[in-house]
């Protein structure tokens, strides 16, 4: 931990990815020019391209030299209620429906103490990432009973607040939806539940209604509430979950805003069956999140076999029609997945060789750091102007390797550092006195 207790009030020679510029920044043969931002009481005061001859005002600088830097970062997608729960388990069979029979045999152990405990935990982790928005999805199983789980997260969203807005999803089997009275009783109880709620869904060919899922939308407009799905997390080409959710929101005239995560299904569908979907999802408030670490370890799992298939969503198409597309950590060291570090670089890392990604850092890294794509209302990059002074600066990675060699960070919130090491060259190029040293 570094233990700086100030920052600076102006930041020199920033290499900014190309998607978080203004339209006519300057152009070099070595990409976006870099970039100088002015920091006031803990806000972006401005970002303007750098001129060496500009006049340097008094304070404290950190002349990066191009160092890589991200606005603060965003987890879209992760269950802290299930996380680290891996030690504690045995043999766990291969695939998705393997690690939820695990998973249900363990909950039933869960107590408040507990959750609190290991969600503390990703929640620091993810902190010292700097993630600055997180959201998790919490198992919930029977349609009269919040889980044990629900009001720790409710607990922490407040304690957290100023550090982390931290976002809470039930995720609720479609089956439980069927029934258009106790739809509506759940979104009701989601909706008291306080801010940060949302109403989710497991939509899966085994649980697969489409008058559940009419109904789970038709109460999540009822009472105001953003809708979170877990759809299409198989490789069945016959899986509706994706397509249904698009036409039913045009149906409902949805005004709120729907994010789909996983949607594995579009990779084994035919191409122009899939990309009718997507073309589908584009006409409609959606949001597709892929989690490349949780969907690589259980799709096309058999014990003994090398898997033939890589079960990630069509990431690059979807972005070819204005999808907004997100990747998140996902499952964090439980029957899931059992890596991971509530690093959603990590999940990048990953997503770049499976998906065959194309300059991470100018494009990719967009699918880490917009919190607007997760709301409704108008779209809005980070660092413009009053936005929070907060970034995750790299100190050994380079635009070419991106993501590697990105785990030496240096976060800033508010402006200041809050976790790495702040190296000496960054203070030694600029007097405080703001003239050249």
């Amino acid at each position: 931990m570094n233990n700086t207790s100030t920052g600076p009030t102006r930041i020199t020679r920033a290499r900014l990815p190309q998607w978080l510029l203004p339209s006519g920044w300057p152009q070099t043969a070595d990409g976006p020019a870099l970039a100088d931002l002015r920091l006031a009481a803990g806000r972006i005061e401005s970002l303007a391209p750098h001129d060496a001859a500009a006049p340097v005002p008094p304070g404290t600088a950190w002349d990066l030299a191009g160092a890589l830097v991200l606005p603060g970062l965003v987890d879209a997608h992760t269950h802290i209620d299930k996380t680290f729960t891996l030690p504690r388990m045995g043999t766990v069979q291969p695939g998705l429906l393997g690690a939820i029979e695990a998973m249900m045999a363990d909950r039933v152990t869960w107590t408040p103490d507990d959750v609190r405990q290991r969600a503390s935990r990703a929640l620091q982790w993810a902190y010292q990432a700097g993630t600055t928005h997180l959201r998790t999805h919490c198992d919930w199983w029977e349609p009269a009973t919040q889980p044990v789980a629900w009001a720790v997260l409710r607990a922490l969203a407040d304690e957290w607040a100023g550090r982390i807005t931290l976002e809470r999803v039930s995720l609720i089997p479609l089956h439980l939806y069927a029934d258009r009275a106790t739809a509506f009783a759940l979104a009701a109880q989601v909706a008291a539940s306080g801010p940060g709620a949302l109403l989710g869904g497991f939509v899966h060919s085994t649980n697969w209604d489409p008058s559940a899922l009419r109904h789970l939308l038709e109460a999540a407009a009822h009472h105001g509430l953003d809708v979170d799905l877990h759809v299409d997390e198989e490789l069945n080409p016959a899986a509706q979950g994706l397509a249904t959710t698009a036409t039913l929101l045009r149906e409902l005239d949805f005004a709120g805003q729907v994010v789909c995560g996983h949607a594995c299904a579009l990779a084994a569908q035919d191409g122009a069956q899939a990309l009718a979907t997507l073309d589908a999802v584009a006409q409609a408030p959606i949001t597709l999140v892929t989690l490349p670490v949780t969907n690589l370890l259980l799709q096309d799992a058999t014990t003994g076999r090398t898997p033939r298939t890589r079960g990630l969503t069509l990431v690059k198409e979807a972005r070819a029609r204005g999808i907004p597309v997100l990747i998140a950590s996902d499952n964090v060291q439980d029957p899931f997945c059992p890596v991971g570090s509530f690093d959603p670089l990590e999940a990048l890392m990953l997503g770049v060789p499976a998906a065959q990604l194309d300059a991470p850092f100018d494009i990719w890294s967009e699918a880490l750091c917009r919190t607007d794509w997760l709301r409704r209302g108008p779209a809005a990059l980070p660092l413009a102007a009053g936005a929070p002074a907060d970034l995750v600066v790299f100190t050994a990675a380079d635009r070419w390797g991106f993501p590697s060699r990105t785990q030496s960070r240096v976060v800033l919130r508010n402006g200041l550092p809050l976790h790495g090491q702040v190296p000496a060259a960054w203070t030694q190029a600029v007097s405080t006195a703001g003239s050249p040293a």
